[in-house]
């Protein structure tokens, strides 16, 4: 396994290393159908925002995490033109309904799409979108996946990947840790209500941490800001960012609340992770 790196070892390959928020809401968006309340109005960009997902990428990989709705609207705004592989969280929803989308990213590939996903994740993919997985998908316009069940770590080139098992409420649900030789670990966890104690070991100082805090509010499936802030401090993690974002976090008033370590995440925002910040 890649150890954390405190300081970078290819230092020519360190603007090669990046973290891009495509998105930063909850389930809803924001702004939220219908709501007039002040985040929902604000003319701050940084409170328009589609539902969670990154992108990150290596010099050897460009990965996707997670295909929500606005995969669409995400990957024009960032000129998003290839990808490697998909990684999914779980199969709620908000985080895997723009899987038609990566049609596009399908129609210039000689190979099927890689989609890394947990056996239950996988099966809500196949019953969803049933076309794409069966042996008579041979259009080249459809999604053609090459579906890869995750049971452990598995590697990219030399960015190692562990999934991050926690609660969020019936459905099993991961996070995935990132290293590399190159450049600072990153620890994402969109959607959680508890990190067992096992999966904060395993993020335990890490350099990024990018966690779940959807308001100052208590939730049943999800962190309160409070919680989100606990975790961070458990998990000893360098810095952090906010993110799965409801429309009761408005982002300069949440901002100025944080400790020095933590920042609110919003779309669009890029990380340079081959730099220590």
């Amino acid at each position: 396994m890649p150890s954390r790196c405190g300081s970078l070892t290819r230092d020519s390959m360190a603007a090669d290393f990046s973290l891009t928020f495509l998105g930063t809401g909850t389930s809803t968006g924001v702004p939220v159908i219908g709501c007039d309340c002040d985040t929902c109005l604000s003319e701050d960009p940084r409170n328009n925002r589609t539902r969670s997902s990154i992108l990150l990428r290596t010099p050897e990989v460009t990965l996707l995490i997670d295909s929500g709705p606005d995969l669409r609207q995400q990957a024009l705004r960032e000129n998003l033109r290839a990808i490697d592989a998909v990684l999914y969280t779980h199969g709620h929803l908000d985080h895997v309904t723009g899987f038609d989308d990566l049609r596009a990213f399908c129609w210039h590939r000689e190979s099927p799409l890689p989609m890394h996903a947990t056996t239950d994740c996988m099966q809500i993919l196949k019953g969803m979108f049933g076309w794409a997985f069966e042996e008579g998908n041979t259009h080249r316009g459809y999604v053609k996946p090459d579906p890869r069940i995750i049971d452990g770590p598995f590697s990219f080139g030399e960015l190692f990947v562990t999934p991050l098992p926690v609660e969020h409420a019936s459905l099993e649900t991961i996070g995935f840790l990132f290293e590399h030789p190159a450049c600072r670990s990153v620890a994402y966890i969109p959607d959680v209500k508890r990190i067992p104690e096992k999966t904060l070991g395993l993020i335990r100082g890490v350099d990024i941490l990018i966690v779940d805090s959807l308001g100052p509010f208590q939730h049943p499936t999800h962190f309160s800001n409070e919680e989100a802030l606990a975790a961070i401090e458990a998990s000893g993690a360098k810095s952090a960012w906010l993110t799965h974002l409801a429309h009761k976090n408005e982002h300069a008033e949440l901002d100025a609340s944080l400790p020095d370590h933590v920042r609110t995440a919003h779309d669009g925002l890029k990380l340079n992770l081959g730099v220590l910040a």
